[in-house]
């Protein structure tokens, strides 16, 4: 028997060469059929015993246009990204860019204080930090081996 590892990524990116080559030349723009894939902004996570920090990519936003609400177990994150409206000049335009609504849920790992996150939002970058509950602090307990040997 042979195995044969499929690299699925690979075949998606022919996939969506092969739809976009097919509407290149009627103006239509490139990448329509990931727009709704890539509509999320990027995550980025990381956990230490007294916090969690959660990183959103979010180019071209203003705090202004974002509803972050959080709760115990997860984030919640929605907003707009509006197009602009350019009427000066006449001719075909093609965008890879993203706009109209999104939203996202990130579940997180352990027990948040919701009433404690800080948040800081500077060149699109949306930075959290979410600090956990005594309970979650206290959840790992180190077991002492030597002693347990009789």
């Amino acid at each position: 028997m042979t195995l044969i590892r499929l690299n699925t990524s690979s075949q998606f990116d022919t996939v969506q060469h092969l739809i976009n080559s097919l509407f290149q030349d009627t103006g239509v723009a490139s990448g329509l059929f990931d727009r709704g894939l890539n509509n999320v902004p990027a995550a980025e996570i990381q956990e230490t015993e007294d916090a969690i920090y959660l990183k959103l990519e979010l180019p071209g936003l203003e705090a202004k246009d974002l509803d972050v609400q959080v709760t115990e177990n997860a984030v919640h994150i929605s907003g707009e990204r509006k197009s602009e409206t350019k009427t000066e000049e006449k001719g075909v335009i093609k965008s890879e860019f993203n706009y109209g609504k999104f939203q996202r849920i990130i579940p997180l790992s352990a027990r948040i204080q919701n009433t404690k996150v800080t948040a800081d939002y500077k060149d699109g970058i949306l930075n959290l930090t979410l600090p956990k509950t005594e309970q979650e602090k206290n959840k790992v307990v180190k077991i002492n081996l030597e002693q347990s040997a009789t």
